[in-house]
């Protein structure tokens, strides 16, 4: 399916990390954006955890499409809580921002997904596609707390009454403006990292993930979800290793996985072994990843950085 090529495009999260990336994307193709958020240099700014605040501050405002990319998050989360702010935003926030896409008269509602949502369990060797269940019951009230909030803001997006909703899974982040907090604690050597023992996890580079956003405004099919990953999917101390080589870093340090259970959601995460398929983003959206690997991405963003 495609959709006019120029629209006018609300962008919730525009100053965030991925954000940024998104509105570049999105102007590069021909579109207007408009950035909407708390901080300075929005072009709305409200939060969307403020209902009737973000209504009045769209009132009598149009657009075609209404893209949610906020989240909560400042940096990489550690502990469980870290993640509280960011579930609620998924629950409130996009109930608050589907009423106000409708009240501006937008057609269509991309939002931010991710891999995780299909549980933070082994997966084996197979690769999960979009027809696997997503957000199955989380095996203990943590985990369900955060698949909730992923699990209703899917339902949200695909439900919502005159819209055409779409969601984008996206993997593990890095990239400019994501890989910056990994290098601060790789310097100090205040990231510790397990072995990955044959556990790998979905990477996506954030120019790449913006420009799936771009592709999915015009492109994507209603209610369909599609997964957005590189095609080398990574354990997350293999990750590190690369971060440290490119950059000349000291590797983390190795702790057995036992050690990190303080750190809970991270621990949550090193124990993870998770492979996806953008086969269906790649046929459908005509979208590719420039940097199929993270290795690829981290050498382009070495290369920029010494410019």
């Amino acid at each position: 399916m495609t959709t006019n090529q120029n629209q006018s495009i609300l962008l919730a999260g525009a100053s965030g990390v991925l954000g940024r990336h998104v509105a570049r994307a999105l102007t590069d193709a021909g579109h207007k954006v408009t950035g909407l958020g708390r901080s300075e240099g929005n072009g709305v700014r409200a939060d969307l955890m403020d209902r009737d605040a973000l209504l009045r501050a769209l009132d009598g405002q149009h657009f075609d499409t209404v893209v949610h990319a906020a989240t909560a998050l400042r940096k990489p989360p550690m502990r469980h809580r870290d993640m509280y702010a960011t579930d609620a935003l998924r629950i409130e926030g996009t109930a608050h921002l589907v009423e106000a896409a409708r009240a501006t008269g937008a057609r269509r509602f991309v939002t931010e997904s991710m891999v995780f949502g299909y549980g933070y369990g082994d997966f084996g060797d197979r690769p999960v596609t979009e027809d696997d269940e997503f957000a199955p019951r989380g095996t203990d009230p943590e985990l369900e707390r955060h698949l909730a909030g992923m699990r209703t803001k899917e339902q949200l997006t695909f439900e919502a009454a005159g819209l055409e909703g779409i969601a984008l899974r996206f993997g593990l982040f890095y990239g400019p403006g994501g890989t910056d907090n990994v290098l601060a604690l790789l310097r100090k050597r205040q990231l510790p990292a397990p072995a990955d023992h044959g556990r790998v996890l979905p990477w996506v580079e954030l120019t790449d993930a913006a420009r799936a956003v771009a592709a999915a405004v015009v492109h994507g099919r209603p209610g369909q979800a599609y997964n957005v990953v590189d095609r080398t999917p990574l354990g997350f101390r293999a990750h590190l290793l690369c971060v440290a080589e490119e950059f000349g870093l000291p590797k983390p340090m190795s702790v057995p996985l036992w050690l990190t259970r303080p750190m809970s959601y991270a621990h949550t995460m090193f124990s993870a072994n998770l492979r996806v398929s953008a086969e269906k983003a790649e046929r459908e959206l005509g979208w590719t990843p420039a940097y199929p690997s993270s290795r690829d991405g981290l050498a382009a963003l070495r290369a920029a950085t010494a410019r």
